[in-house]
This record gives structure tokens, C-alpha cells and sequence, in this order.
């Protein structure tokens, strides 16, 4: 499993301060290990996790036994497992590293980062999909780089309806997969010359 990163301690930091009120439902779109589910299951949430990796939702599973919380795990792409359901909270910390390949990965640890060229093939279809499923009142957050063009993802939950913004960044220093990438950053113009740093953003969208 791909391990707990900044992005997920800077999405974990951005729910707390929405301080949801115990039993709120809410939904994790991507779980992977559980991290961000069960910081939510903590503050009382009712929380639903959806992946596409049947090991993220078996390590979700043994993590969530081993804290002695409980999460609803569900396996498929998005929201197309909870559909029909409504949530006050949606959380994702989406694949966005951005790739050569034109198609997410079927198989491999690199399903956990690689997001295409624009490093935005999830992050488009999240800001498409997520909106439906928030309550009146209800709030979406979603962590990534700045490499991913956080704007874009301002605008497209505007789109569909909601107040949007970015609530949070941090910057820090590429790890082994972006520095692997940085050349071919550089060439697609994402990076300067030399630069080797990102910035993670969690943009927060609102249903009115």
C-alpha cells in the first residue's frame, strides 16, 4: 500500500476544522488505507469508503479493526458505489501526480498517483460526480497539487453548483516519484527549470 503522505495530513487537518457534528455522514472517495476515514470515524462521522482497489479496502478494513472504528467500506469506481445515497461531508485525496500514460494504471501501486497528463483525470470526474451527492449545506474537500491546476478545480465545482475555494496549501519538497518526473515536468512547462517543490492545495467546495 502506498503510505500516508502530506496530502493526507493537510486534508485530515482541513475536516477537522469543519468540526462535523457526530453521526454526519460522510463519504471518502478513494480511501486507500483508511487514514482520512478513520480521522473522520473519530470525530464522530458516519463514514462511507469507496475505492476501486479491493487491498485498499482490505487494509481500510484491518485499520479500522486495529482503532476499533468503524467504517462502511464499499469496492467501485467513485461514487457509482453510494449513487443513491447523500452525504453532509465528501472528502477525496485523489490520484493527481501528473503522467505520460493517457489512462490511469489498471493495475499497480501507481494507480495511487498516476492521473494523466494534466494530472487530472480523477480530479475532473470527482468535480463532476461528488457534487450530486451533497446535502444542502454539505461540504466537499478535495486535496492536490499544484502541478494538478487547483483553479481548475475551483471552477468546475462553481459549474456544478457550488461555493468554491481553496481553504488550505502546503509546500513541500518533491518525493521520489515527482523528482523521477521532473525533467519531463520541466519539458511540459508544469515546473520551472530547477524547481523541485510543489504546493498542496485542499479546495472546499459548499453546496448553498
Amino acid at each position: 500500500m502506498y503510505p500516508t503522505q502530506g496530502d493526507t495530513s493537510l486534508l485530515i487537518e482541513a475536516l477537522r476544522r469543519e468540526q462535523p457534528d457526530p453521526g454526519s455522514r460522510l463519504l471518502d472517495l478513494g480511501t486507500g488505507s483508511g487514514a482520512v476515514a478513520l480521522a473522520a470515524a473519530e470525530l464522530g462521522a458516519e463514514v462511507t469508503g469507496v475505492d476501486l482497489s479491493r487491498l485498499a479496502l482490505a487494509t481500510a478494513w484491518a485499520n479500522a479493526r486495529l482503532h476499533r472504528l468503524h467504517l462502511t467500506l464499499r469496492h467501485g469506481d467513485l461514487t457509482s458505489p453510494v449513487a443513491r445515497h447523500s452525504f453532509e461531508f465528501i472528502v477525496s485525496n485523489p490520484p493527481y501526480v501528473p503522467s505520460a500514460l493517457d489512462r490511469p494504471p489498471r493495475h499497480g501501486v501507481a494507480r495511487a498517483w498516476d492521473a494523466g497528463p494534466t494530472g487530472r483525470l480523477l480530479l475532473d470526474r470527482i468535480c463532476r460526480q461528488a457534487p450530486r451527492l451533497l446535502t444542502t449545506g454539505g461540504v466537499l474537500l478535495i486535496v492536490q497539487s499544484s502541478l494538478a491546476d487547483p483553479a481548475s478545480t475551483v471552477v468546475a465545482l462553481h459549474r456544478a453548483g457550488l461555493r468554491a475555494g481553496v481553504v488550505a496549501t502546503a509546500t513541500q519538497p518533491f518525493g521520489p516519484v515527482m523528482s523521477e518526473r521532473a525533467g519531463w515536468f520541466e519539458e511540459r512547462g508544469l515546473i520551472a527549470p530547477g524547481e523541485r517543490t510543489e504546493t498542496l492545495v485542499v479546495v472546499r467546495g459548499v453546496r448553498p
